[in-house]
Formats: structure tokens, sequence, C-alpha cells
């Protein structure tokens, strides 16, 4: 077997996301291809080649690739994906952006938020907001998968793959282009690869008071998230937004506050390995998945967990 894997990369560097889809592909068995589609990208690919399990880094260096653009993308992994039995990529926004476009240029069913490797052909996934998980068998020839980075530990490093360069030159598909990008910059770490994350709901009444977070979040060295409500609310961003339309976050510890728990925000977080939940209303969905609860008035608690911390 043969497994084509896009990393996710800022042309820089890898994303973590990318060392968890490795993973998923050790799992499913066979010789590993990384493909680093970017430009002026050759930091990226030198990292992807250090990563263990994996045999080969093609780098398509091109400005066509530089954003990502789905069009582009796809047009790139599906002529290189026909000589291969699988082709893997992270379900993050760029992933379930281009994927799709590869799986019906090459007339083969998708098989999204791959969670467990049963098989090379046999995958695990969760449906329904996550109320219920899928064993799906695919009898496609090329096996397209997005792949739950949350689901699986990445891969270890200090490998030394070799790295070669691929003809470029026919990619850019002229139909979309770039136009701006408004990046929220913090010193804390990304919400998917935070070993901590606080999130507050419509609970938190008001932008300002997320501020109420900010000290608690300091401490714990954790990521500040939201409620899809939250950020409907316009409280935060929508680049904040934990839930079945935001980011899958798994951390060792999840702080829910002011969160009720509808089900598309626990999509989002219920494999989290601990689970704290503050919330004034006893009966609220989130207590069923909490480790802990604490019902009590928000604006009363977390000045004093500050404190306590």
């Amino acid at each position: 077997m043969a497994i084509l894997l896009i990393a996710e990369h800022n042309n820089q560097s890898l994303k973590t996301e990318t060392h968890k889809v490795v993973q998923a592909a050790a799992d499913i068995g066979g010789d590993i291809t990384v493909l680093v589609a970017g430009f002026n990208c050759a930091a990226a690919a030198s990292e992807a080649a250090m990563i263990s399990g994996v045999n080969k880094v093609l780098v398509a260096d091109n400005a066509a690739y530089e954003h990502q653009l789905a069009e582009n993308i796809a047009a790139l992994v599906a002529e290189l994906g026909k000589d291969f039995s699988h082709i893997l990529t992270a379900a993050t926004t760029t992933g379930k952006n281009f994927l799709p476009r590869v799986a019906a240029l090459l007339d083969v069913a998708q098989i999204s938020d791959v969670i467990a490797i049963e098989s090379a052909d046999t995958f695990v996934r969760p449906i329904y907001a996550g109320n219920a998980i899928a064993t799906v068998q695919s009898a496609d020839a090329i096996k397209v998968l997005t792949v739950r980075p949350a689901a699986f530990r990445a891969a270890e490093t200090g490998n030394s793959a070799p790295v070669e360069a691929i003809n470029t030159t026919a990619h850019d598909a002229g139909v979309s282009g770039y136009v701006s990008e408004e990046l929220t910059k913090s010193e804390r770490p990304e919400l998917t690869a935070a070993r901590v994350v606080i999130s507050g709901g419509r609970g938190m009444q008001n932008g300002e008071n997320f501020a109420l977070l900010n000290g608690i979040a300091d401490k714990l060295g954790a990521a500040i998230g939201a409620s899809r409500a939250a950020v409907d609310a316009g409280f935060v961003p929508n680049d904040m937004q934990v839930g079945q339309t935001g980011k899958i976050v798994a951390p060792e510890l999840y702080i829910a506050v002011g969160i009720s728990g509808a089900i598309q925000h626990l999509a989002g977080m219920k494999d989290s390995k601990i689970i704290v939940a503050i919330n004034k209303d006893a009966e609220a969905p989130i207590f069923q998945v909490a480790d802990y609860g604490l019902v009590a008035d928000l604006f009363t608690v977390l000045p004093e967990l500050e404190q306590q911390l």
C-alpha cells in the first residue's frame, strides 16, 4: 500500500496536526509519502522529513499554493493521488476545504473525521454530532480520508526521509484568489494543541466579561475558547469557537464556564481527558459529560478560582 499525506503548514513550519495524521497513516500500514504544497516551503518540507514513519517527502513549491487555495491544491492532489491507495489529511479548515474536491475528481467517496483505524479499508468515525460511532468499510480503489487530529497521538521525530521536488507549473486553476487574512495574535497556545482549555459561553453575558478567564488561563498555561452561542452573540471572534462547526479539541483539562452544553458543543470537546463545568443551572446538559461540576455563579467563582490558583 502507498499512502499520500498532505501536510498542514504555514510555509515556514508544520502544524502539529500533520504529526498526528502521520500516526494515523502508520496505523494503516504501508509506505507514507508526505506532500508539502506551498511557496518557499523548504523549511516545512525538511521538518516533514524528520517525522518517524515517513518514507518520502514531495515538495510542490509554487506561488499558486502559497495560500492553500482549495481549487489549486485539489487539482495537484488528485493528479498525484492516482498512484496511491490512500489519501489523508487533517480534518481542519484547510483539509475540509480541498479534500472533498479531490474525492470528487477521483470519483470516490470521502470518509470524514476518522478517529480510529481498524484496517486498511475499515475506519471509525463519529456521526450524529458524536452521539454515535460508525465503523465504515470502503470498497473504493483509493481511500480518501480526513483524520481528526485530536484522536491520535503525534508521531515521533528523528527520521531523515528523502525530499523530492516535483513540477508544479500547471496547477493554478485561476478561479479563486487570495485577498487578505485577519489573524488573532495571542501568546497563548493554539486551541487544538493546548494541554488545557478554558471556554466561556453565553453565560459570560458579554465580551468584556471574557477577561475573567484571562488570569486563570495565564496561570494554567491554557488556551481560551468559546461556545457557538458566545461567538454568534459577538462576544468573541469565531476562531475561538469550540464545537462541531468550530474546532475539535481533546486537551488534558477542559473547563467549561457558563456553557449549557448543546450537542454541537459537546461534539467538539467531549473527548477531553478531564472536563470541569461551572454553571448556575444544575440541569445544564454539560454536567452529563463533566467529571467535575460546580453549580454556582461564574462571576463569584472565577475570581475565587484565580485567587486560589
